[in-house]
């Protein structure tokens, strides 16, 4: 089956240049030259993967990765920018960007990039290396393939990458993870340097999932090395 992507930058020689790569991908490639249609079309839900350029015509690209994970969208990004400092990386990640690329970029390194998040996706979603689909722990659900997660009846809206960190701690109970490897495991080896952002997310996945996000019992602190999902009955 093929992948839907969706292709959001105001320069249409960008726009056919990704498309030739993409397509070779066995991708399906939508696209806007305007932030106010990519919005639209992102909100749809529909796309395996948005490649959402930083500055655009109407609104920009941050605007539009807020607005759509504020809509519980959480399809892939990857953001193209022209900027290259370390804060707008930062920043685009914090919004809820899975990757990022700086222009004037590689087209090798950027079908790379294209494969490692469909990867990243399929090992967390399909599988998490555990044959079960649904996860349970105390009043917590996680089920794997809707990406849904639920504690008692109520449901909580994560952004991809607090999903994929539950996931990934929830199906390897008692692992300790370092910052380093969950930023690897889940955002990618090219994020090394980031390990903050690890912190603010496992921070913000507390507050959502936790009863008591002073007192966790589902992710817990593994003095000296990280975090872990919690094991006992």
């Amino acid at each position: 089956m093929k992948k839907e992507v969706l292709v959001v930058e105001d320069d249409s020689d960008i726009v056919e240049l990704l498309r030739i790569h993409l397509e070779d991908l066995d991708c399906q490639v939508s696209s806007a030259l305007t932030g106010t249609k990519g919005l639209e079309l992102a909100e749809s839900g529909k796309y395996d993967l948005i490649i959402l350029d930083l500055m655009l015509p109407g609104i920009d690209g941050m605007e539009i990765c807020r607005k759509i994970r504020a809509q519980k969208v959480y399809t892939p990004i990857l953001m193209l920018t022209a900027k290259s400092e370390a804060i707008d990386k930062i920043i685009g990640l914090e919004t809820g960007a899975d990757d990022y690329m700086t222009k004037p970029f590689n087209v090798r390194e950027f079908i790379s990039r294209v494969k490692a998040i469909f990867r990243r996706v399929s090992m967390i979603t399909e599988e998490s290396n555990e044959p079960k689909k649904i996860i349970e722990f105390k009043e917590l659900t996680i089920d794997l393939e809707k990406r849904k997660v639920t504690r008692g009846e109520n449901t909580i809206a994560l952004t991809p990458k607090e999903f994929d960190l539950l996931v990934l701690m929830s199906t390897h109970p008692g692992r300790s993870y370092n910052r380093e490897e969950l930023l690897n495991l889940v955002w990618g080896y090219e994020f090394s340097g980031y390990e903050h952002t690890v912190n603010s997310h496992i921070n913000r996945l507390r507050a959502k999932i936790e009863p008591d996000a002073d007192n966790p019992v589902f992710i817990l602190t593994t003095w000296g090395i990280g975090y872990r999902f919690n094991d006992e009955d």
